[in-house]
C-alpha cells in the first residue's frame, strides 16, 4: 500500500513539474526607462548634471545644527522666526516626531562648519545639537569674476 502511495505521489509530482511551463509578461511604467537614463546620465558625467533652479538638490551626508526641540508648535515657529530674523541665508528644517518638533538649520559639509555656526548661537539658543543627516546641497554661485 505504501508503495502504491509513493508511486501516485511520484508521479503527481512529476506531471506538476512540467505544468509550469508559460508565458511572462512584464508590464511597467514608461518612467521607469526614463529614470533609468537618468541614472545612466548622472553616473557618466560625474554627478554634473544641470539642476532646475529653486529645487534643491539633496546630496551626501552632512550636518545640521538643531536650535530647539519641544511639543508646543507655537513655540517653534516662534524660535524660527527668532532665528531667521538673525540669520536669513541659513535654510532651517523643521520636523516632526510624536510629539516633539525639532528646529535644525543649515547644510554644512563639515562638523567644523556646524561647530562655529553653534559658537555663534550658544547665547542665544541654549540647547544646541549637532546632527548628522542627508542636506541639501548648497547653492554655488555661477558667475566667476570675470563675468562681473
Amino acid at each position: 500500500m505504501k508503495i502504491i502511495y509513493t508511486i501516485a505521489c511520484f508521479l503527481f509530482l512529476f506531471k506538476a513539474s512540467f505544468a509550469q511551463k508559460g508565458e511572462v509578461t512584464v508590464v511597467k511604467d514608461p518612467m521607469i526607462d526614463s529614470l533609468i537614463a537618468k541614472r545612466i546620465e548622472v553616473y557618466r558625467t560625474g554627478g554634473d548634471v544641470s539642476a532646475k533652479p529653486n529645487k534643491p538638490v539633496v546630496s551626501d551626508y552632512g550636518y545640521r545644527v538643531q536650535v530647539f526641540y519641544g511639543s508646543d508648535r507655537r513655540e517653534m515657529f516662534n524660535q524660527q522666526a527668532k532665528f531667521k530674523g538673525s540669520y536669513p541665508k541659513i535654510n532651517t528644517y523643521i520636523i516632526y516626531k510624536e510629539p516633539n518638533y525639532y528646529l535644525r538649520v543649515g547644510d554644512f559639509r563639515t562638523r567644523l562648519e556646524a561647530q562655529r555656526l553653534m559658537s555663534e548661537l550658544r547665547p542665544t539658543f541654549p540647547t544646541l545639537f549637532i546632527f548628522r543627516e542627508k542636506i541639501n546641497a548648497p547653492v554655488l554661485d555661477s558667475t566667476t569674476d570675470d563675468q562681473k
